[in-house]
C-alpha cells in the first residue's frame, strides 16, 4: 500500500507545522492553566482548545481514508473560525484577553501562522481529495 498523498511533499511540511503548533499551544496552555489560571482563564482555555484542534488536524491530515479526511477538514475549518472569531474579539475587546491566546490578534504573536495555516490545510486537503478521486481504483 502506497503512502497517502497527504503525507508527501508539502503535506509533510503541513503535518510538521501542525505538530509543532500542537505541541507549543498545548504545552503553553498546560503551564498557564496549572500556574496562573486565575490571571486569564478564557485566554488559557482558548489556547488549550487551539492545541487540541492542532492535534486533531495533524492526525487527520496524516491519516488515510474518508473519515480522516473529513476530520481534518472539520478541524481546519474550526481552526479558521476560531482564529477569525478570537482574533476579532481580542481586537474589539482587549480587556477580555489580558493575556494572549494562540489565536489573539489573528495569531500575530506567532507571525500570523495560525491565520494562514488552516487556509493552507483546507487547500491541501482539497488538492489531496482531487488526486485521490482522479487516481484509478
Amino acid at each position: 500500500m502506497s503512502e497517502p498523498a497527504s503525507r508527501t511533499g508539502p503535506g509533510r511540511v503541513l503535518i510538521a507545522v501542525y505538530a509543532v503548533f500542537a505541541l507549543a499551544a498545548t504545552a503553553r496552555a498546560a503551564v498557564q492553566i496549572l500556574t496562573r489560571f486565575e490571571d486569564a482563564p478564557l485566554a488559557y482555555l482558548l489556547s488549550a482548545v487551539a492545541g487540541a484542534v492542532y492535534i486533531v488536524a495533524a492526525v487527520g491530515i496524516a491519516r488515510r481514508g474518508r473519515t480522516a479526511h473529513r476530520v481534518a477538514m472539520v478541524s481546519c475549518a474550526v481552526e479558521l473560525l476560531g482564529v477569525l472569531v478570537v482574533g476579532g474579539l481580542s481586537l474589539a475587546f482587549p480587556a477580555a484577553f489580558p493575556d494572549d491566546t494562540v489565536w489573539s490578534r489573528f495569531g500575530s504573536g506567532y507571525l500570523f501562522i495560525p491565520l494562514v495555516l488552516p487556509v493552507l490545510g483546507l487547500l491541501w486537503l482539497r488538492h489531496v481529495r482531487r488526486l485521490e478521486q482522479a487516481a484509478p481504483a
